[in-house]
């Protein structure tokens, strides 16, 4: 019994520090030397200081701000409580949702109502909205930043980002990445 025994144990104590000790920190190792910014949760800071990442939305209400898609995340953007409504599309509840923020928007402004304006994403965490819903705040933002509607269309043009290797997924435009530029750019208007 003990001949059995013995190589049981040495077989999983060897595992265990192969695969959960020297396994793990040599991919994680490897992901710091090679991903910096990835492997440390693609952080974006502003003034010296950590404003969120790239990967994650926030919520941002004023008029000033580029306003992210809805998000089902608990009380909004909470990371905590990731997650969709699995409301489906016949839910009464998901429909009258989606009918209030759609006569929110078509109360703000004329034009096309973009599907992610009233949709939350599957994770509530999205950090992006299509470049047709952010143009479509272009003029909303011009007027509380008091610029050219141009100088606002121009951020959001700059932050639009294309399909993944050309050809994975649609056009995205980061939020948190264009509101901090539209704070710069009101920085640089006061000085």
């Amino acid at each position: 019994m003990l001949s059995h025994l013995r190589p049981a144990i040495v077989s999983t104590l060897f595992f265990t520090v192969l695969l959960g000790l020297a396994y793990p920190l040599a991919v994680t190792g490897a992901a710091g030397a090679l991903f910096p910014a990835q492997a440390s949760g693609s952080l974006i800071r502003s003034g010296g200081k950590v404003v969120g990442s790239n990967l994650i939305g926030q919520a941002f209400t004023g008029d000033a701000y580029l306003h992210p898609r809805p998000s089902a995340a608990g009380k909004g953007y909470d990371a905590a409580a990731s997650s969709g409504s699995n409301y489906g599309p016949l839910n009464p509840d998901y429909a009258a949702r989606v009918k209030t923020d759609a006569d929110a928007l078509r109360a703000a402004g004329p034009g096309a109502i973009p599907v992610d304006a009233v949709t939350a994403s599957g994770s509530g965490l999205d950090p992006d909205v299509s470049p047709a819903y952010a143009q479509r705040q272009a003029a909303r933002i011009a007027a509380a930043r008091k610029l050219a509607p141009g100088r606002v269309e121009a951020v959001i043009a700059a932050q639009t980002r294309g399909p993944t290797l050309g050809f994975l997924g649609q056009s995205r435009v980061n939020v948190l990445k264009v509101n901090l530029a539209l704070d710069a750019l009101n920085r640089e208007a006061r000085s």
